[in-house]
């Protein structure tokens, strides 16, 4: 299997492709269970009239109900931001919030995320808050949260750079992570860069289906003919993928 990073090319293609069509396309491959792989309702994107974003994820964990345990500044961790600039841009920033319930006080807000964009970051994912949205729409940066908060409360990171889990979504640092108005998911880097050419195909194959819906000679047995032509072309897929 090829595990290197996806060409420049490839992660455009990605961008300009819905989560939707993607997560088709890489239940195809069969190289995960269908009920994996994407973060659950309770992160929701903030921006939906943005387009897709893909990145690298750079992990982090925060708390925000208590005090941190020595210092007192709120932005300055330039540990932190020099662990960032060691995965590959295009990043996207992955914060699990520990505190139970997660999301008293907001990490990212304005200062934030331009900080963050300084750093080659696009979006961020965490199952916490985020605020100052009326600031943060125009520039592009996309934010995915649980919730929002007025104040970042004692919103702090307290270690970086492992696995972080947001709405049910494990993430390790490097993996491949896209969103938009739907949610967020990784894509498997064993298959990143054949994942645009299948997607395209679905969408190709839903344009012939619901192309059939609406004919006014519409039979269920041309339908059906359709979609078993589709099958096969699936699994012809998965044939020369374990070949």
């Amino acid at each position: 299997m090829n595990t290197r990073l996806p060409s420049p090319e490839h992660l455009e293609q990605l961008r300009r492709l819905s989560t939707c069509v993607v997560a088709s396309a890489i239940e195809r491959f069969e190289v995960r269970l269908p009920n994996t792989g994407f973060a659950d309702s309770s992160v929701r994107c903030m921006f939906g009239d943005l387009p897709p974003v893909v990145g690298y994820a750079t992990t982090a964990r925060i708390r925000s109900a208590d005090p941190p345990i020595e210092g007192r500044s709120y932005y300055a961790r330039p540990d932190w931001w020099e662990h960032i600039l060691t995965i590959p841009a295009p990043r996207i920033v992955v914060i699990q919030d520990v505190d139970t319930p997660g999301g008293l006080g907001a990490f990212v807000g304005e200062v934030h995320a331009n900080i963050l964009m300084a750093l080659g970051c696009v979006a961020v994912a965490t199952n916490g808050a985020v605020r100052d949205l009326s600031h943060l729409q125009s520039t592009g940066f996309q934010l995915f949260a649980g919730n929002v908060s007025v104040s970042h409360a004692y919103a702090h990171v307290f270690d970086f750079g492992g696995t972080v889990e947001i709405g049910g979504l494990k993430v390790r640092p490097g993996d491949l992570i896209q969103g938009d108005r739907h949610g967020i998911q990784t894509i498997p880097l064993e298959i990143a860069d054949r994942v645009p050419a299948v997607a395209h195909e679905i969408l190709v194959q839903r344009e012939r289906l619901i192309g059939l819906c609406r004919a006014p000679n519409f039979t269920p047995k041309e339908f059906r003919r359709a979609v078993q032509d589709m099958d096969s072309y699936y699994a012809g897929l998965r044939t020369n993928e374990n070949d």
